[in-house]
């Protein structure tokens, strides 16, 4: 197995949430808005939790540590947005619908990717655990 690919795309895929945690971590305050007005619940917990759930998923995937727990969470993070943050079918506007549109199907595409990691056996080679 071409071991040095699939650490490659660790780095790449779990540096990505975890940017993306930290991003919700140090901007709660401004990302909270957001959240609001897509309907998000308890907005500001919902920023911070998931937060957390983007950081710790990403670590998991670059480490190659609790790998099940790292993608259960960023799967769970991810239809969560796909749901409640892209809805593209109910936006109106061609522009924003076109946005919602992109980041809908781009967040397909990390389920997909997360969920072909499953199949590398475990513990992933070079990984922590």
């Amino acid at each position: 197995m071409e071991y040095y690919l699939i650490l490659l795309g660790r780095v790449l895929l779990g540096g990505y949430f975890i940017k993306n945690g930290v991003n919700h971590l140090k901007n709660s305050k401004a990302l909270t808005p957001y959240a609001a007005s897509k309907g998000v619940p308890s907005p500001a917990m919902a920023v911070l939790v998931t937060g957390v759930m983007l950081l710790l998923g990403g670590l998991g995937i670059l480490l190659g540590i609790y790998v099940r727990l790292a993608i259960l969470l960023l799967v769970l993070f991810l239809i969560g947005t796909l749901i409640k943050m892209h809805p593209y079918w109910t936006v109106t506007d061609p522009m924003a619908r076109m946005g919602e549109n992109v980041n809908f199907y781009k967040n397909i595409a990390l389920i997909g990717a997360l969920l072909l990691l499953l199949a590398i056996p475990l513990p992933w080679v070079p990984s922590l655990m």
